[in-house]
């Protein structure tokens, strides 16, 4: 009598993260870590979606997608940027044109929401690095 006990399989559905969020070091600037937050194409594109509004084209006479592109950006950064440490003042004049001459340099920008979509908006290497960072899921698994 030794029957075998049949295993149920996995469902990968079971398995799936809808998002996870690590600390990466931003390359070059020392003690500067950005929280960042992957999310699943299915989130992604849940989050896209909110931001698409319905234009009437007067020419084709007819409803047409059109990506809000601001309101997209403000829930893009909320997603995928959850916190940083270490941006230091003296760290912002590489990203982008500030006056930081009061400041003392070695002082550091704390995260908000705002400065987040501030730097995003105004920073193309900060957004490539963040864009490309969340895109590569190798950043994200055990398997680094």
């Amino acid at each position: 009598m030794n029957e075998e006990v049949k295993k149920q399989p996995v469902s990968l559905k079971s398995l799936l993260t809808p998002s996870k969020t690590v600390s990466i070091d931003y390359p070059g600037y020392e003690g500067f870590i950005v929280d960042l937050c992957y999310l699943s194409r299915e989130e992604l594109l849940k989050l896209r979606n909110r931001c698409v509004k319905q234009k009437f084209n007067k020419k084709t006479r007819a409803f047409e997608d059109s990506l809000d592109d601001e309101l997209f950006l403000t829930e893009y950064v909320s997603a995928i940027i959850k916190g940083w440490n270490g941006l230091k003042y003296k760290y912002l004049e590489e990203f982008l044109l500030v006056d930081v001459t009061k400041l003392n340099p070695e002082d550091e920008l704390e995260y908000t929401q705002d400065n987040a979509e501030l730097l995003m908006r105004n920073s193309g290497d900060f957004d490539q690095w963040v864009t490309d960072t969340v895109g590569d899921l190798e950043n994200f698994t055990q398997r680094k």
